[in-house]
């Protein structure tokens, strides 16, 4: 069996041990563990593809190099969290993005459709395609401090609590920014969103991804 596949199930804290003790080709699945997390989070903070990218692999190189002072004070994900916020909010105010504009999610790419992969037919798609810039356009127009709980909370699945510590707030101000996010977004996007596809980090990143962070390690 491959050694990866045997590690598979382990939890993130039994990877870490293994990591620290020198098993440094298994941080690749944390890697592929939590792409997606990260990637909705530099999303949600307005960067484009490739910046998140950039953010998520020094995200990445940064957690490598503290997983010794991972206390298990907090989950591993809300640790990773806090490290990508971290690396999101200093790219930002470096680089002065707050009176940037977002990338437009409707621009020309060579990003496959999230959608395209689960119908065969064209009306379909096409209307599920728009749906997904519909809502990531309207997560984007609403103020970070809501988009970012909203993000956290119903995008990567994080809890009142896990929210709480990955953005420094209390567990009542999570409750209230998320109330106050799903009211600025209208109710029939907010209906009809799909968790998994927001912000979605493709598969076919994931690879590319594990490489350039394995290599940096």
């Amino acid at each position: 069996m491959n050694r990866l596949q045997a590690f598979k199930q382990f939890s993130d804290e039994q990877i870490v041990k293994e990591v620290l003790q020198g098993h440094k080709a298994l941080f690749e699945l944390i890697i592929r563990r939590y792409n997606s997390y990260l990637f909705k989070v530099g999303r949600s903070y307005g960067f484009n593809h490739a910046d998140t990218e950039d953010l998520m692999q020094e995200a990445y190189v940064a957690a490598y190099g503290h997983l010794a002072n991972f206390e298990n004070r907090a989950s591993f994900k809300t640790w990773l969290v806090k490290i990508m916020l971290h690396e999101c909010y200093h790219k930002k105010a470096k680089f002065s993005y707050q009176k940037e504009s977002p990338d437009p999610f409707l621009s020309e790419s060579t990003i496959t459709p999230m959608f395209t992969a689960r119908s065969s037919s064209s009306d379909q798609v096409l209307v599920l395609h728009e749906l997904k810039h519909v809502i990531e356009n309207a997560l984007l127009s609403i103020p970070e401090d809501f988009r970012l709980v909203f993000t956290l909370r119903e995008l990567s699945g994080l809890n009142t609590q896990e929210t709480a510590d990955a953005l420094g707030i209390t567990p009542g101000n999570v409750k209230t920014r998320l109330n106050r996010a799903k009211g600025l977004l209208r109710s029939a996007v907010h209906k009809m969103y799909t968790p998994e596809d927001i912000f979605e980090f493709n598969l076919i990143y994931c690879d590319s991804m594990v490489e350039k962070v394995m290599q940096r390690l």
